[in-house]
């Protein structure tokens, strides 16, 4: 019992989790150490024979070893063999680095963003034609706006028009390592240099991959194949 003349002080009660407030999930980079978003990186397993596969869709058995989604990761440090001091420590034992991992990311993640876009379309969660992506950013419908790589700097004016200040969440558009032709074929048109997606897992997905992407400094010269089925 509490003492005469005091206020008994009830306990506080635990805060209710929030999962829209959570933390991002987070990893630490096997070369450079930095703690990152795992939006923002790579997953690696040890594949057959100890060599190093990237696991772009999260899935693959294994010990997860990550890596920062950054071109002087894969090139610089795997010129100078630190790429595989470090993978191989984080491996507990030798591990082989393929010499073409940088192509092979960059065609995985290519194909990737075509099958979401394909999925997206069928869904009806994106558009491209030029007065279609006009209409959804002048309604708030697009939660993300990509522009092909090779987009020339005055096309997003001339598409966006006057609707690009109704619609700042989705501006400047986000340049996708696809090639216009690239996302004409996952589109089912001749040369689509913008497509509009609507908020949700979808978006969220494709907005990754292609940060992937930007950040391998990938999309040149890569797709020729890519969006084709």
């Amino acid at each position: 019992m509490p003492r005469r003349g005091r206020r008994a002080t009830a306990k506080p009660r635990p805060k209710r989790w929030d999962a829209s407030v959570a933390a991002p999930s987070v990893r630490r980079c096997a070369v450079t150490r930095a703690v990152l978003p795992k939006q923002k990186m790579v997953r690696f397993v040890v594949g057959p024979g100890r060599v190093l596969v990237a696991d772009l869709a999260g899935r693959l058995p294994g010990r997860g070893i990550w890596l920062s989604a950054e071109r002087d990761v894969l090139e610089t440090a795997r010129a100078r063999g630190v790429l595989a001091r470090a993978v191989s420590r984080a491996a507990g034992g030798p591990v082989a680095i393929p010499s073409d991992l940088r192509a092979r990311l960059e065609a995985g993640l290519a194909e990737r963003l075509a099958a979401l876009l394909r999925a997206a379309r069928r869904a009806g969660q994106a558009v491209w034609e030029t007065e279609k992506v006009r209409a959804w950013l002048a309604r708030g419908d697009a939660g993300l706006l990509l522009q092909a790589e090779d987009g020339g700097d005055a096309e997003p004016l001339r598409t966006l028009g006057e609707s690009s200040g109704s619609a700042p969440a989705v501006n400047p558009p986000l340049r996708v390592g696809l090639s216009a032709a690239a996302l004409g074929r996952v589109s089912g048109a001749g040369r689509v240099v913008h497509v509009a997606l609507r908020p949700g897992r979808l978006a969220d997905a494709v907005r990754t991959d292609a940060a992937r992407l930007a950040g391998f400094d990938c999309g040149r010269g890569i797709d020729e194949t890519v969006g084709r089925g």
